[in-house]
C-alpha cells in the first residue's frame, strides 16, 4: 500500500490494511513522515519516505498552524500550489525508490497523490493495481489561488491511470456514481468508511450507557473549516444541551474561531469518542455544501454515531442527507442555518426513543463488517486460481499500469 499521510493517523487505511491482514494477506504500508516509534497493529510493516520541498526542509515549521500578516498570507495562497505540488511529487519519487526493492503481487494506492508512484511499480513488476480514493478529488476544498492548467493534468491523468488499475474503490455511493458519470469507469467498488460493530465478547463488548433522553451533543471530528462549526457555535446559544467539538484541529483556523457557548477538546481514540458519544445522546455530523466533495461525502462520523449507538443531527446535504433519510437514524438541518439547527436538535429530543429503534436496526447495515466483505471479494479476485481455491469469497478484471510523472497539488482534507 501506498499512502501520503503518516498512516499512524488514518483510520482508513489501518483498517483496510488490517482487514486483509487478518485474511492472510501480507501488508506493508509505505507512507509519509511516520512517527518515529509508532508500532503498527499486528500483522501489518510500515516505512517511511519524508516530504521535502523546494520551500520547506523534511521536519521545518508549517505555516499552516501560524497566525500570519496579510502580505504572508497572501504569499502562502499565491505559493501554496507549487509547494504542495514539490513535497508531494518529493514523496511519489522516495515512495517509488522504496517499493522498487520490496516483494509484491498487489499495489493498493491511496489517494489521488499515490496514484501515479502505485501504477509506475504495478507496471515495473506486471501486478494488480488498486486505486483507493478516499474522496472525490477534483471536487476537494482549496485552500489556494485557482490551478485551471494543473487541475486539468490532474484530471486527465487520474482518468489515464485509473483506467489501467484492476479496480477503483471508493468511500460512498455518490462519489462512485460521480467518477462514473466524469470518466466512463465501470470498475468502481465502494468500501465504506464505517467502524466494526460493537458485538458480545468483542474486544469493544464494553457496555456503553442507553440513555432515555440525550444529555448534550458531541461533535468528534477535524476542527477547520467548511465543517459547519460556526453554526454549531452560533445555536449553541439557541438550545440548552451541552454542545463539544473535538478532534485534531487547524490551529489558523482555529485561532479566529468564536465558539459560543460551545466546549471544544482535542482528540480521543475512537474507543473513548464511542463512550463520549453514548454519554451525551446525540452525536452532530456537519459538512458543508459549499464544495462538491461535501456534497458526495459520507464522513465517518456518522457511522461512529452508529457504532455507539446514537442518533445524529446532520447537515441537510448530498450523500450524508441520503444516508440519513434512508435509515431514519437522525434529524436534518438547512446548511448554515443555526436557527434551523436548534430546531433540529429540538426534534431529535422529541422523536429521541424511535430515533435509537432506527439506530439500533442500521447497525449490521451500516458496519465494517458489510465493507470488509466487499473489500475481501476485490482481494480474492486478484489472487492466482491456485489461491483462490484455498481461501473462498469474490468482484474486478485484469490490468496494466504507467509513469510516476505528475507531481501532486494537496493533501486529503482530515477524512473524519
Amino acid at each position: 500500500m501506498l499512502v501520503a499521510t503518516s498512516v499512524a493517523t488514518d483510520a482508513r487505511v489501518l483498517r483496510e490494511a488490517s482487514t486483509l491482514a487478518d485474511a492472510g494477506h501480507g501488508v506493508h504500508v509505505i507512507g509519509k513522515s511516520v512517527p518515529t516509534g509508532w508500532e503498527p497493529p499486528a500483522g501489518l510493516t510500515v516505512s517511511s519516505v519524508g516530504t521535502s520541498s523546494v520551500f520547506r526542509a523534511e521536519g521545518g515549521a508549517s505555516l499552516a498552524g501560524r497566525r500570519l500578516s496579510p502580505h504572508l498570507r497572501f504569499a502562502r495562497w499565491v505559493l501554496l500550489p507549487q509547494h504542495r505540488a514539490s513535497a508531494f511529487g518529493r514523496w511519489a519519487a522516495g515512495a517509488l525508490a522504496d517499493g522498487r526493492h520490496r516483494e509484491f503481487d498487489v499495489v493498493h494506492a491511496h489517494d489521488f497523490t499515490a496514484l501515479a508512484a502505485g501504477a509506475e511499480l504495478a507496471r515495473l513488476r506486471g501486478v494488480p493495481l488498486v486505486y483507493d480514493t478516499h474522496e472525490f478529488w477534483q471536487g476537494r476544498p482549496r485552500e489556494h489561488r485557482p490551478t485551471p492548467l494543473a487541475d486539468l493534468r490532474e484530471r486527465r491523468l487520474e482518468d489515464r491511470l485509473a483506467r489501467e488499475a484492476t479496480a477503483v474503490i471508493t468511500v460512498g455511493d455518490g462519489i462512485a456514481d460521480a467518477l462514473r458519470r466524469r470518466y466512463g469507469w465501470g470498475h468502481v467498488h465502494v468500501v465504506r468508511n464505517t467502524f466494526p460493530a460493537r458485538r458480545a465478547g468483542s474486544a469493544m463488548a464494553e457496555a456503553l450507557p442507553a440513555l432515555s433522553a440525550p444529555v448534550g451533543l458531541v461533535y468528534a471530528g477535524r476542527l477547520s473549516a467548511y465543517r459547519e462549526l460556526e453554526t454549531i457555535a452560533a445555536a449553541s446559544r439557541l438550545v440548552d444541551l451541552p454542545i463539544t467539538v473535538m478532534g485534531p484541529a487547524d490551529e489558523t483556523w482555529l485561532g479566529t474561531y468564536d465558539p459560543g457557548r460551545v466546549r471544544v477538546e482535542g482528540p480521543l481514540p475512537a474507543e473513548q469518542v464511542d463512550r463520549r458519544l453514548a454519554e451525551a445522546g446525540l452525536a452532530l455530523v456537519t459538512h458543508s455544501d459549499a464544495w462538491e466533495n461535501h456534497r458526495l461525502a459520507l464522513p465517518n462520523k456518522l457511522f461512529h454515531a452508529v457504532r455507539a449507538g446514537v442518533p445524529c443531527v446532520a447537515t441537510d446535504v448530498g450523500e450524508l442527507a441520503r444516508t440519513v433519510r434512508a435509515h431514519g437514524i437522525g434529524t436534518l438541518y438547512r446548511p448554515g442555518d443555526a436557527a434551523d439547527m436548534g430546531r433540529a436538535i429540538e426534534q431529535a429530543v422529541a422523536d429521541y426513543p424511535a430515533l435509537r429503534e432506527a439506530v439500533a436496526r442500521a447497525a449490521d447495515e451500516l458496519a465494517w463488517e458489510k465493507d470488509a466483505a466487499v473489500l475481501l471479494s476485490l482481494y480474492q479476485r486478484l489472487e492466482p486460481a491456485e489461491q483462490q481455491s484455498e481461501n473462498a469469497v469474490a468482484p474486478p478484471e485484469p490490468h496494466q499500469a504507467h509513469e510516476v510523472r505528475e507531481a501532486h497539488e494537496a493533501p486529503k482534507e482530515g477524512g473524519s
